[in-house]
């Protein structure tokens, strides 16, 4: 029984399914060849992460597979429906990447508000002939302590969020427009923990009593966060999208940015996503990294055991 781990799976994931008798295949196959090689080494699973596309080509043409499986949250690059129709397994890991993207969110966070994303550009350009203009540019950060993060979409990831933010002495406020109120639990390291609970606001409300605003639902149809919501929101707000590019409208970030309404945007997933908009990736005030919420080593352990367990689960 034949796994293709398309876009990697972790050390202890391979493990797990090789001594319950999967066969693990670690090579990247290319999208445009991926039907054929599924058929011809009769993969049962595919799993993916961001990277590979499972659609109805797919699908319709790999009578040998059983099961799809997202290394992650969301499923937008998987004809999850359309698979469930033919009677495959579709799986996903919702809560194992959480607490990764959500310190990824305060990393852009924490860069934005002291410059960083602009000071590593110029620092290494400048700062030995023009160390005291540089010096004088990056003097007027703010500290998070103390301000508003709204966050809008409060699942796994948007509560992991709020708990840094209530760690580091944060007022949390949220949007869902699934959940009504949540109850946040913030364990510290001697075991002791403390619980809040928080009731969902209105879209209008979070956006204009917000400092910092950060971003996390699935992909969608329309913006979630255009010129009118731009437009609600107070003047020299930094806001974040960890989520899914196409959530935020670029253009209309770029014009937030150009006039002052936005502080400053930390990005980590784009709407042109493999290719991002050169606009996008020159902007002085934006905060770019390559869609690298999940990947660190704790996240991708617990994904690669995660999809083993489920797999063992639905397939032997």
């Amino acid at each position: 029984m034949k796994i293709l781990a398309n876009d990697g799976i972790s050390e202890n994931g391979i493990s797990a399914l090789e001594k319950a008798g999967f066969e693990v295949i670690t090579t990247t196959v290319a999208q445009e060849q991926l039907v054929d090689y599924i058929n011809e080494n009769e993969i049962i699973g595919i799993l993916v992460r961001s990277a590979t596309q499972v659609r109805k080509d797919i699908i319709d043409n790999c009578p040998s597979l059983k099961l799809i499986g997202r290394g992650g949250v969301g499923m937008d690059n998987i004809d999850v429906a359309y698979a469930k129709e033919k009677g495959l397994h579709v799986i996903n890991t919702p809560a194992a990447s959480s607490e990764s993207v959500a310190e990824l969110v305060f990393a852009h966070l924490f860069g934005g508000v002291r410059f960083l994303y602009d000071a590593n550009r110029n620092m290494p350009l400048e700062g030995d002939s023009n160390f005291k203009k540089l010096k004088k540019s990056y003097a007027k950060g703010v500290e998070l302590r103390g301000k508003t993060l709204g966050v809008i979409g409060f699942g796994r990831i948007g509560q992991a969020t709020a708990k840094i933010a209530i760690g580091i002495g944060m007022n949390v406020i949220f949007h869902d427009p699934f959940l009504d109120s949540a109850t946040i639990k913030v364990p510290f390291f001697d075991g002791q923990s403390v619980s809040f609970t928080f009731e969902s606001r209105s879209k209008a409300e979070v956006l204009r009593d917000s400092d910092f605003i950060t971003v996390h639902v699935p992909a969608q149809k329309e913006y979630v966060i255009g010129k009118k919501e731009f437009d609600i929101m107070k003047n020299g707000v930094g806001i974040v999208n960890a989520a899914r590019g196409g959530v935020i409208d670029e253009v209309a970030l770029i014009e937030a940015l150009e006039s002052g309404k936005i502080a400053f945007a930390g990005l980590d997933t784009f709407e042109s996503e493999p290719t991002p908009e050169i606009k996008i990736l020159m902007h002085s005030k934006i905060s770019l990294t390559p869609h690298i919420g999940a990947a660190t080593a704790e996240a991708q352990d617990r994904i690669g055991l995660e999809l083993a367990n489920q797999i063992i689960a639905l397939l032997k």
